[in-house]
């Protein structure tokens, strides 16, 4: 369940008694403090923390922060808009407690992602986490659609980092190998144990192809709580990892060579409780909405790169033949279209179908990533757009004449032209509303100026640390 109220001056109503209870059980627990969580338009986890005898006056009335962060790059460095960068001005951070969570992997601290307002109690317009909010609501008020979703998260698990930098697998095997498995069994062993304590659905662990690569993947929750939980399992991740001496990196491209992480986004549509992408007579069991939907996503996918492969470093990984998915197809279980339409085993179909966005790595902010995800979607859905035939096989064997015949196209191959495609979509600019999207296009371009002098290898090392 996720709160779908903004907060308010005073506490949204009942949330400050219950903060009271909450702080009673956390503290008999041994639970010290509270990490309050929002991710940045770059993509970076930030927090503050309080300690637990504070939740209520934070449900009350908030915990100061900056807006400036909203401009900050990966590096830390500002850049600004008409509206956002500047030093004025403070915001208040409100946790959401039916989110909030003791961590498993960090003893003697709990963690809640919080909802961001001004000082006279407005929603902030740069908070990525409202962003989402409005546009599930939206859905559900205009078309009477819900939505399930979920992120997959793959890492890398280093022994590292070196004095240098470098990253040094923490395992050794080929990529699914039962040699990594094994090599780390004590540390995914404790790390299921935490995502369970902490009431996470974990529904795959394994090892993954790149160097000392890993993939877990959560079960399906609305939108807004799918988000949250991927913050939560990454947190829960490098805490885990740090108990057993190793680091992780969630970077896009560890490396400047081979497959990077990914992040793939799975999303679909429901109403009154069925699932439009199996109760359908169209392809695969698609209902027409849902064949709109899917057109709607294929139709944005230049401008949604902006938000899903947001870093220089997410342009590594986007290279054809890698099952990145990087043109503008679809298909079902196509692992190299930008779009996959999974229809699931038989038996399970009215509850496994759904679309997967494959360009997507875990630089993006979640919220973000979503909300120009569904409102896409929706743009389609409006419109009654036709969906395309879907291809089959890699698209990069394609003749020019045969991808243009089938409109299969290459995605962006840098940030710069997925900013300047994003720039030009005012279906997903309206999404975010003005400030937001003006944040993510000069907080874009700063990540891409700041590298400008960077070799493939430098770039990569820039940003391996970072997520």
């Amino acid at each position: 369940m996720t709160t779908l109220a903004d907060p308010v001056p005073g506490g949204r109503p009942g949330d400050v008694k219950r903060a009271g209870a909450l702080t009673e059980d956390l503290s008999g627990r041994g639970v010290r403090g509270i990490v309050l969580a929002y991710v940045d338009t770059a993509g970076v986890c930030r927090v503050k923390t309080v300690p637990t005898a504070k939740l209520a006056s934070a449900a009350a009335w908030g915990v100061g922060m900056s807006p400036v962060f909203d401009t900050f790059l990966a590096n830390d460095s500002i850049v600004t808009t008409d509206t956002l960068g500047s030093p004025d001005g403070d915001l208040r951070l409100y946790p959401d407690l039916d989110r909030l969570v003791a961590l498993a992997g960090q003893p003697g601290w709990a963690w809640a992602p919080v909802d961001r307002i001004t000082q006279e109690g407005a929603p902030h317009p740069g908070c990525s986490r409202t962003a989402l909010r409005r546009i599930v609501t939206e859905a559900a008020e205009l078309h009477g659609i819900s939505f399930k979703a979920g992120i997959e998260i793959e890492w890398a698990v280093g022994r590292g980092p070196a004095a240098d930098g470098a990253f040094v697998p923490a395992v050794s095997g080929p990529a699914y190998g039962a040699t990594r498995q094994v090599e780390l069994s004590d540390y995914t062993a404790d790390l299921l144990a935490a995502c369970e304590e902490q009431g996470i659905e974990v529904e795959q662990l394994h090892p993954e192809y790149a160097a000392g690569q890993f993939e877990i993947s959560t079960a399906a929750l609305d939108p807004v709580a799918a988000a949250d939980v991927s913050v939560l399992v990454r947190q829960t991740i490098r805490a885990v990892a740090g108990r057993h001496g190793l680091v992780v990196s969630f970077a896009p491209s560890v490396f400047a060579e081979g497959v990077g992480n990914g992040g793939h986004l799975h999303l679909s549509a429901w109403r009154a409780g069925v699932n439009l992408h199996s109760s359908g007579e169209g392809r695969y069991g698609m209902t027409s909405e849902a064949e709109s939907f899917v057109a709607g996503v294929v139709a944005h996918l230049h401008a949604l790169t902006a938000l899903t492969a947001p870093s220089p470093a997410s342009y590594l990984r986007l290279k054809p033949s890698q099952w990145a998915g990087v043109f503008t197809a679809w298909g079902r279980e196509t692992r190299e279209a930008a779009v996959r339409i999974i229809t699931g085993t038989t038996g399970l179909t009215d509850r496994a179908a759904n679309l997967e966005l494959k360009p997507v790595d875990l630089a993006a902010n979640p919220y973000l990533a979503f909300t120009g995800l569904i409102a896409a979607g929706l743009d389609g859905l409006t419109s009654s757009a036709p969906l395309p035939e879907e291809i089959t096989g890699d698209p990069a064997m394609l003749t020019p004449d045969e991808a243009a015949a089938a409109g299969v196209r290459r995605l962006p191959t840098s940030l710069s032209q997925a900013v300047k495609a994003f720039r030009a979509d005012e279906r997903l600019r309206a999404a975010l509303g003005p400030a937001l999207a003006d944040a993510v296009v000069a907080v874009r371009f700063g990540e891409v100026d700041s590298v400008a002098d960077l070799d493939d290898e430098q770039l990569a090392a820039a940003y391996r640390w970072t997520y």
